[in-house]
């Protein structure tokens, strides 16, 4: 820094130092506290296009996904302007695409640590239409590339820069042109293998038919020229090799680009997905981009997929025509981790009640599969594992929820149970609520489980959890109780009873109502043995704590506990 003053050329070159070195968020600290921002502000204004393209190079690499610096640079005068509006006469049109670039990068990456807001002027009405223009195939494959993947980092959490961005210019049928290269080695193949043939024929002319002598000084003469001819052809077929691999990059890029750009336009909103889906062969594309060699492609399509495997109408459409689950379980298969993280999200959506692919997925050998992501070190890819499972649970049959239980172990169930990730535990929950429905499967399930069943239950509500989980685990409870035989394993239980007796009394509306269920179902008159458990719940106090809640100044717990109380007097 100490160089800075040197020359324009120590300017330049300092910046492009700083923007090429800085690497990761400590790099972003190291830099920033060394007074970077500070010292080279001043260089957008310089004279040199040079020293301000690097300097404001050097500020996309320091904002990015760093709120400390974000919220400084947004507060930086220079030559008496406000830094962000610097940027924004930077995306003008009659600036350089790269200036209108680096400049929008800029802007995107402030507003998404939050410096500035996603409805501001600046966003809205010069950043983004910048952004919506690079994506144009009028533009370099390079700047297409860029503009879309920095367009849709910048809409990925908001919704309403989603709508705008999805009416400006055209953008979602703008995209289609992304995929409009070769897209695969074997296009790239045909085309060199056209080249090669050129080269075959040349030489079986060169050595077609024996030469006689009259023909020596002839043959003599056009073989050198016949080589020379050849030699210009392999220099000229390789250029073009060289050529066609460069597109294939620009190809994967191009389309890793678009399906990020759809996957954040569709995030949110179901009219938008709708009118993705309804692009020409969008589905084909991403049913294709699930299979491409290329590991960030694939990524992308995935992403996609993800997205747009949100829409409930999607889920019954589109999703069922193309038979999407296939490819997607091939994906699954063998894949890197943030790809089957992403896949396994999708699978979850896919296997929700209402979709039709749930059933040709458990066909496939699915349980398996969830079951083994529930033993991955990756939290995440633990978290999806047990959601599907708890999805695929819901509302099902015997078998499905035996092969579930069989699949899993009844180890690496208790093993979730006390995992260190709540959302895991939170999930493992979920899917021990949807087993435990209907009372054929509550009776069966807990006549084989329910020993290790009540001793977890045991250990969550007696531990240091917080209320989702505990009201997540009284609601298990709740579902036991409604069993037929299953309730005598609440009922021998004074542990559990004193639980529900805490929880029923607690100050936490939830907690409250959970317990009450239980209290609902245990006391339920029409059912066999009922006399038997309200004597035993009146013993431990329950009724008084009944007719103190029927007095609550919320009605449904009010409600709650009348019902609870009228069992008694029925």
């Amino acid at each position: 820094m100490l160089l800075l003053s040197r020359s324009l050329h120590s300017q330049e070159y300092i910046c492009q130092i700083f923007a090429h070195c800085c690497k990761a968020p400590d790099h972003q600290t190291i830099l920033f506290n060394h007074g970077v921002v500070q010292n080279i502000a001043h260089l957008l204004t310089s004279v040199s296009y040079k020293v301000r393209m690097q300097a404001l190079k050097c500020f996309s690499v320091l904002a990015f996904d760093n709120p400390q610096v974000s919220m400084t640079l947004v507060n930086v005068l220079v030559d008496g302007e406000l830094l962000p509006q610097i940027f924004v006469k930077m995306l003008q049109r009659d600036k350089p695409i790269e200036m209108q670039l680096t400049a929008a990068k800029c802007l995107t990456y402030m507003c998404r640590a939050g410096s500035i807001r996603t409805d501001d002027n600046c966003i809205v009405l010069k950043t983004l239409p910048c952004l919506v223009r690079m994506c144009n195939k009028e533009r370099l494959l390079e700047e297409r590339v860029e503009g879309a993947e920095t367009l849709a980092y910048l809409i990925e959490p908001d919704v309403e820069l989603q709508r705008i961005a999805s009416i400006t210019d055209h953008l979602i049928s703008m995209l289609a042109d992304y995929f409009k290269y070769p897209s695969s080695v074997s296009a790239i193949t045909d085309i060199k293998r056209h080249h090669e043939t050129e080269l075959s024929d040349t030489e079986d002319a060169d050595s077609r038919g024996a030469i006689d002598e009259s023909q020596c000084t002839a043959a003599f003469l056009t073989f050198p020229l016949s080589q020379m001819t050849q030699q210009t052809q392999l220099v000229s077929a390789a250029t073009s090799e060289e050529k066609l691999d460069h597109d294939l990059k620009h190809a994967h890029e191009l389309r890793q680009a678009a399906f990020k750009l759809y996957a954040s336009l569709g995030a949110n909103d179901e009219d938008i997905r709708k009118k993705i889906i309804e692009a020409e062969h969008m589905m084909d594309r991403i049913v294709n981009g699930l299979s491409e060699t290329s590991v960030k492609v694939r990524l992308a399509a995935v992403r996609c997929l993800h997205s747009l495997s949100r829409s409930v109408q999607q889920l019954r459409t589109s999703f069922q025509d193309h038979a999407v689950w296939k490819p997607l379980m091939k994906v699954l298969q063998n894949a890197p981790d943030d790809i089957l993280v992403v896949a396994s999200s999708t699978l979850c959506n896919l296997l929700l009640e209402f979709s039709p692919s749930k059933e040709p997925i458990l066909e496939s050998g699915a349980i398996d599969l969830l079951c083994s992501l529930t033993l991955s070190e990756n939290p995440a890819l633990r978290v999806n594992g047990i959601w599907a499972l708890m999805n695929m649970a819901f509302q099902a049959d015997q078998k499905i929820k035996s092969d579930i239980l069989r699949g899993l172990s009844t180890e690496q169930l208790f093993r979730l149970l006390s995992d260190p990730d709540v959302n895991v535990l939170m999930k493992t929950l979920g899917l021990l609520r949807n087993l435990l429905s209907t009372r054929p499967h509550i009776d069966q399930i807990m006549s084989t489980h329910g020993k290790q069943i009540m001793q977890a239950v045991t250990f969550i509500l007696e531990g240091e959890h917080n209320i989702e989980v505990k009201e997540q685990t009284l609601c298990i409870l709740a579902n036991i109780a409604d069993g037929t035989t299953a309730k005598d394993l609440i009922m021998t239980n004074d542990d559990i009873l004193q639980k529900i007796k805490y929880y029923v009394g607690h100050s936490n509306l939830k907690l409250q109502l959970a317990a009450m269920f239980c209290i609902a179902n245990l006391t339920w008159n029409e059912d066999e043995g009922s006399q038997e458990r309200q004597d035993k719940l009146r013993e431990i106090g329950i009724v008084d704590i009944l007719h103190k809640l029927s007095q609550s100044a919320d009605p449904n717990l009010c409600d709650k506990a009348k019902t609870a109380l009228q069992q008694y007097f029925a």
